[in-house]
């Protein structure tokens, strides 16, 4: 157990220094700098700029540099956004998609699971038919295009819902939509085929035989089993929604971390476009570490030995 948690550790700590390496100078090698699309700047007021952000050193000596504040947790201060620090607007920031992400996971995986089970307990029937016709909408429809289409139709036609901000519980319904649509797809089909798999084997059948009904062994047995796969999908889900929501954020006028990492693309302010990077990395792992411990606790024959995870 422990050599593997040390092991997780340094694969973790290993994969965000290559990240943060390769962020760095993939930046270096575009031209120019954050300043040099100011023409209203005289240059010397820009090589005062270069020089007080160490951008006028070396590019080594600005690695080293950066590595060192990371060393320390310091993101340093952003280039662009009037003297803000980079973890002082990933705080303020990130909440709006902290939240939004939380809301779109839990209707993912509730209906997205709901669905599939459905659609496996009436197979080749009506609910199966439709649950899958519309799986294959979720999968197919872009999420910039779904959510424009709702802003169309439920807040410039219908005006039953706001088209930008989110300041309350009904200002969710339509990102939260855009988020999970594709989510729900895939989590509905993972469900519906590991659901006929489980319910297929043999100690389904024998607990037919036992006289059980069919929901005492849906829920008590072939759930459990089924679900495992949808487990394994939950984790880069939640770190794709949570970091993912870029676009649907920009639509939708929500002044989430998303809109400061375009902005800082566009401005090429190189201090918060690697802070946000690194953060959104850690958001990834630290998704796919919950994914594992919660794969363990789901099926108890998976078991953590020598620092591997062997099934019994």
């Amino acid at each position: 157990m422990t050599r593997y948690w040390i092991g997780k550790i340094v694969s973790v700590a290993v994969s965000l220094f290559v990240l943060a390496t390769a962020t760095f100078f993939l930046m270096k090698a575009i031209p120019g700098d954050p300043f040099t699309q100011e023409k209203a700047v005289p240059e010397e007021i820009r090589q005062k700029l270069l020089a007080y952000y160490g951008l006028d050193k070396p590019v080594w000596q600005q690695y080293l540099a950066y590595l060192n504040n990371l060393l320390h947790f310091d993101l340093g201060m952003s280039m662009k956004s009037n003297y803000q620090t980079v973890a002082g607007i990933i705080s303020d920031s990130f909440g709006y998609s902290f939240r939004l992400g939380v809301v779109a996971i839990a209707v993912s995986i509730i209906v997205g699971v709901a669905v599939g089970i459905l659609a496996a307990m009436h197979h080749r029937k009506l609910i199966d038919s439709v649950s899958m016709v519309l799986a294959v909408l979720g999968v197919s429809v872009p999420n910039f295009v779904l959510a424009s289409l709702m802003q169309y139709v439920f807040g410039y036609k219908l005006r039953w819902l706001q088209v930008a901000g989110l300041n309350g519980p009904l200002d969710y319904v339509m990102p939260v939509i855009a988020l999970s649509a594709l989510p729900i797809a895939y989590i509905a089909r993972l469900t519906r085929s590991s659901m006929l798999e489980a319910l297929s084997a043999e100690y389904i059948k024998t607990a037919r035989a036992k006289g059980l009904s069919k929901r005492a062994i849906v829920l008590r047995h072939a759930v459990r089993n089924g679900i495992l796969p949808v487990v394994t999908y939950a984790g880069p889900m939640a770190a794709n929604i949570v970091t993912g929501s870029v676009i649907v954020e920009q639509i939708f006028g929500i002044p989430g971390l998303g809109q400061y990492f375009v902005a800082s693309v566009s401005n090429r302010d190189y201090t918060l476009i690697m802070g946000i990077t690194l953060f959104y990395a850690i958001v990834l792992m630290a998704a796919r570490l919950i994914t594992d411990i919660v794969y363990g606790l789901v099926d108890p024959r998976i078991r953590l030995r020598s620092g591997k995870g062997a099934a019994s």
